[in-house]
């Protein structure tokens, strides 16, 4: 016996569905349009592909390591390294320089700390003197583009201890600084600077820093330069320039010309009121298989050298010097650094692990 279907009339519909009730958008429609120009802007400057420029503080790093600023001395030196561990990276130094004409004699010992963490970096680097000076540095990784930094020294002069205190963060196509020397919590007084460097286009940034000086509550200074650094497309060579309020000009240029030879130029200008006055450096960097060449040579007739040569990867022998022309003086200096590890070969990885085989030599 089939059952009958019911009839529905026809001005009457079937049951439906209950539709939800209409939800207000979270945000204004005033600010929609704020959101929705600054999300093309993302867009657009994504699109743009812009590299990161780097931080102000290595504005000039390739022109750095080309010059011997901070590779000359006089006198003898000895720089001897001892590895306790490899990863986690540990290591101890001693550093003995003496006969120097400009600095007396001295002893350094120092500890250095490191992991090769990708999301969680640490470094710590402490070094003491024979005078009980005590310097140390703190590096804190918190991810790939955000890094703290702390440093201190604490002197047995008056006035030359110090604390410092900064952050980095590196975006996509552009990095911020800021950093405090010295900073009182109690009248704010101390050293604060904060710098900004973005590219512009794929081979241009532009950037400013700025200095403020408290000296006390009341008593103040704010300094601003400018700065500006090209590189070229194939990132074979690099130019800059930073430009200060008082009338200082410092501009470097850094160029590769092979695998093995670079060179640098520096220019400094002061046309600061009631005293002018310019330098200007010329540098090369040779670098050999076994030793390392840099010669230097300056406006004020100084002519520089620096050999390092090593006869073994945990042995080289340095020689360093100077002749300055116009006031007829010179300066030589040598010294060695030693490398040595309490590690096995094993971990050293100069021999593969038990089970692998080892690479045969190739027979004469």
């Amino acid at each position: 016996m089939s059952v009958p279907t019911p009839v529905v009339p026809a001005d009457v519909s079937p049951l439906a569905p209950p539709q939800p009730a209409p939800v207000a958008s979270s945000s204004s429609s005033s600010s929609w349009p704020l959101g929705s120009l600054y999300n093309r802007f993302a867009a657009w400057r994504k699109s743009l592909d812009l590299p990161n420029p780097g931080t102000v503080e290595n504005l000039t790093k390739e022109s750095k390591q080309t010059h011997l600023n901070n590779y000359a001395f006089d006198g003898a030196r000895a720089d001897l390294s001892k590895s306790l561990s490899m990863n986690p990276m540990f290591q101890v130094t001693h550093a003995f320089h003496l006969g120097s004409q400009t600095a007396p004699p001295t002893y350094h010992f120092g500890a250095m700390f490191a992991n090769d963490k990708v999301l969680d970096t640490l470094f710590m680097h402490g070094n003491v003197d024979h005078d009980g000076n005590l310097s140390a540095r703190f590096n804190q990784g918190w991810s790939a583009t955000n890094v703290s930094k702390i440093q201190a020294q604490l002197s047995t002069t008056p006035g030359q201890s110090y604390v410092q205190m900064e952050h980095d963060f590196q975006g996509s196509d552009y990095s911020l600084n800021a950093k405090a020397v010295n900073p009182s919590p109690a009248d704010l007084s101390g050293i604060y600077m904060g710098s900004y460097l973005q590219s512009v286009t794929k081979n241009l940034a532009v950037g400013v820093e700025t200095i403020l000086q408290r000296q006390a509550p009341g008593l103040s200074d704010l300094g601003l330069a400018y700065l500006a650094k090209y590189t070229g497309s194939d990132r074979n060579w690099i130019a800059t320039a930073q430009v200060q309020a008082p009338g200082i000009l410092q501009a470097s240029y850094w160029q590769k010309l092979s695998e093995k030879v670079d060179v640098a130029a520096e220019l400094q200008v002061m046309a600061a009121p009631g005293r002018r006055d310019a330098l200007a450096t010329l540098a090369a960097r040779y670098e050999l298989r076994m030793a390392s060449f840099r010669a230097q040579l300056d406006s004020t007739g100084k002519v520089s050298a620096y050999l390092e040569q090593r006869f073994a990867p945990t042995f080289a022998f340095l020689v360093s010097g100077e002749i300055d022309h116009f006031k007829n003086a010179a300066k030589v200096g040598v010294g060695v650094m030693i490398e040595s590890s309490s590690l096995t070969p094993e971990e050293m990885g100069m021999v593969p692990p038990p089970g692998v085989p080892a690479v045969p030599l190739p027979q004469p």
